[in-house]
């Protein structure tokens, strides 16, 4: 396993980190154990997860994965072993804290309510899942999508600062350790470092977006945002959601996909990513994997570790066998002819969705 730095904190973490939001839902805490035995096992010393977990997400799955991730913790006894990264949810479930705007005082009740059911006293990373202002992300990346004057800057730094003023609360007090985004923008990133900078607040450490074959709107400007600026790049959803598996090309939708699951329970299942579009994509890169006898998903993993302003990439699995390939990938490598032939897909389909 190789590691890199994770922003300015002097952390190694893992190149894979891993992902767990399927725990608790799609898979019971026992597997959701077994995956962590695995994976540490395979070096890896990096996990995320947020209180919003498990997905697709309900208000009688909330919090689980948190808990098994806690109840693992105490039977292992490996928390010392383990880089933590937790987020908290901002305006959307009503089932947390009534669904309202991210504020400082949520933070401080979404830290509470994480460590408890963490069972530690302490979160290495704890992120802001999503902005309150309207972001380019969820489906929202193209242009015309999204209107940014409809609240003030001023009123957007106000609460900005409020929540950096709770998160130095949370970090004095022992509580977290540094501070992320996610589901941000290079103004966002700017922004949090010039009121950290201006006040002596915590400053962001790094910012989880989604990044893969399919997605790729943060390069380059949010990665020349993080490269400059000593800010870790955490891409999440490397597969598209499972569509970079190849599944979705061959067998239906019936109801033990996870696509089916999420929308019987959930009212943003990630049914945007299901396009003609992305599905032409995927055939391309799917013939390219084949012609150079390479497994599609171990393809799609390694394409994103490549890129230079990636620091660990987040990996997910509803199985073991998933679990083992998707770390399998990073020990492979990919040639300047692949390369190529992705490039030139890509260009044919630069927003799938």
């Amino acid at each position: 396993m190789k590691f890199s730095k994770l922003g300015t904190t002097g952390l190694e973490v893992s190149r894979v980190c891993l992902g767990t939001m399927t725990w608790g839902e799609q898979n019971t805490e026992e597997e959701g154990h077994a995956q962590m035995d695995y994976a540490v096992d395979r070096g890896v010393n990096f996990f995320d997860t947020a209180e919003l977990y498990a997905v697709p997400i309900r208000a009688q799955s909330y919090g689980r994965t948190e808990e098994i991730i806690g109840t693992w913790f105490q039977k292992t006894g490996k928390r010392q072993n383990i880089i933590l990264a937790s987020k908290v949810a901002g305006r959307g479930p009503h089932w947390i804290r009534g669904g309202e705007p991210m504020t400082g005082d949520s933070v401080r009740a979404a830290v509470e309510g994480s460590l408890k059911r963490l069972q530690t006293d302490y979160i290495d990373l704890y992120q802001l899942h999503w902005p309150n202002r309207p972001y380019p992300h969820h489906g929202n990346a193209m242009s015309g999508k999204l209107s940014f004057t409809d609240v003030s800057t001023a009123e957007l730094e106000d609460n900005l600062l409020d929540i950096l003023t709770a998160i130095d609360d949370v970090v004095k007090a022992g509580k977290v350790r540094y501070l992320g985004l996610s589901n941000d923008t290079a103004w966002g990133i700017m922004k949090f470092l010039e009121l950290s900078n201006a006040k002596n607040l915590p400053r962001i450490t790094s910012v989880q977006n989604e990044f893969s074959l399919l997605y790729r709107a943060d390069d380059p400007y949010v990665a020349e945002t993080c490269v400059r600026e000593e800010v870790a790049y955490l891409p999440y959803s490397p597969l598209a959601m499972g569509i970079l598996s190849g599944k979705y090309l061959t067998q239906p939708w019936d109801e033990k996909w996870r696509y089916q699951f999420a929308k019987k329970i959930s009212s943003d299942p990630g049914s945007y990513r299901f396009t003609e579009a992305s599905t032409n994509a995927v055939k391309a890169y799917k013939d390219i994997a084949e012609k150079y006898g390479l497994d599609l998903p171990q393809m799609a993993l390694k394409f994103v570790d490549k890129h230079s302003f990636v620091t660990s990439t987040i990996i997910g699995a509803t199985t073991m066998d998933q679990l083992k390939t998707n770390i399998d990938a990073f020990d492979i490598d990919l040639s300047e002819e692949v390369m190529a032939e992705i490039a030139a897909v890509y260009r044919q389909y630069p927003i799938p969705y």
